[in-house]
């Protein structure tokens, strides 16, 4: 599948059994035993340094699916783009619970609880919806010394993973895909800048403290739309949708400095021009923090159906990656 022109590859068989009750401890059994089917799956020859995967299995408790999100470096906390298409995807296989013209689920991912609908169309998901986790913003406006790049301000906000937020402006770095090998260098600097200088934690949940990506933000192409971000993640991967948790860090971010208002809606663009609607429907509070409730919605598309093998004399059966 893919939202926004963001890959979601969804395993759907095949896979030994993973261990564990919860979400948390599935993502832990399968890194420590399983990783060389993530990186089978996401990198080459059977995938590339920009694909990502998504684990499902039965749900620990009364939600519809546990599921858990692979990528190039590793194990995701949150994914809205993965969230927007299972959402679809589950929805026309009849999972889920009918509500009007609507089929609503609800998902266990590593950040937490996820509750999702499915806008149908018949039997077609035209529209897929989410409200994420408590997002909220732990640093402001603050400095850090980044190896060539040089002084940049960072704001630090969580949507289900932490991102370095940078106005893309004080940077002179334009958000078009022409400039995308810039992105990549300096988001990854970012990253490991603001990691090295500060120390990330999640008020509840050890596995979730560290920053996932950076996000690159600045003005949108098309005027209709609030804004446009490039999101830089997990080891140099380019996100080709406006990123769901992404979108929902920044609805946190604009809501603390007094610029977004619950239930007020912003659309975000994608480095590629995609796009994403986030808004504001509660307002609450995550440990110490303020936090909001953010609502994204989007739309996804399914591409296609492989098989893959893992040869045992394959000399590469768990990949390589080269960037």
């Amino acid at each position: 599948m893919h939202t926004g022109g963001e890959p979601l590859r969804i395993v759907t068989g095949g896979l030994p059994p993973i261990e564990g009750k919860t979400v948390l401890e599935k993502r832990r059994f399968f890194r420590e035993h399983l990783d060389h089917l993530r990186t089978g799956l996401m990198w080459e020859p059977r995938g590339h340094a920009d694909m990502y995967g998504a684990i499902v299995t039965p749900a620990h408790d009364d939600a519809d699916v546990d599921v858990f999100f692979l990528h190039n470096e590793g194990y995701s906390t949150m994914c809205g783009h993965a969230t927007i298409a299972l959402t679809k995807l589950l929805a026309e296989m009849g999972e889920g619970r009918a509500v009007g013209d609507a089929r609503e689920l609800k998902l266990n991912v590593p950040a937490g609880r996820i509750d999702a609908r499915a806008h149908m169309r018949g039997a077609t998901a035209v529209r897929s919806s989410f409200r994420n986790v408590p997002s909220f913003v732990p640093l402001r406006d603050t400095a850090v010394d980044v190896p060539n790049v040089g002084r940049v301000i960072v704001d630090v906000a969580f949507g289900g993973a932490f991102y370095a937020i940078v106005d893309a402006d004080t940077l002179g770095l334009p958000l078009t895909p022409d400039r995308v090998n810039d992105h990549i260098t300096q988001g990854r600097a970012i990253k490991r800048a603001v990691q090295r200088d500060f120390e990330i934690t999640h008020p509840f949940e050890k596995d979730l403290g560290f920053v996932y990506g950076t996000i690159f933000t600045g003005a949108p192409q098309d005027a209709a739309n609030h804004s446009r971000n490039v999101c830089i993640f997990a080891e140099g991967q380019v996100d080709r949708s406006a990123t769901g948790s992404g979108v929902s860090a920044r609805a946190a971010l604009h809501h603390a400095r007094g610029a977004l208002k619950k239930g007020e809606p912003i659309t975000i663009e994608s480095v590629i021009g995609s796009t994403m609607t986030v808004t504001v429907v509660e307002e609450t509070s995550f440990g110490p923090y303020p936090a909001v409730i953010p609502e994204v919605s989007g739309t996804a598309s399914i591409v296609g159906k492989n098989e893959f093998y893992f040869d045992p004399e394959d000399p590469f059966k768990a990949g390589f990656i080269i960037r």
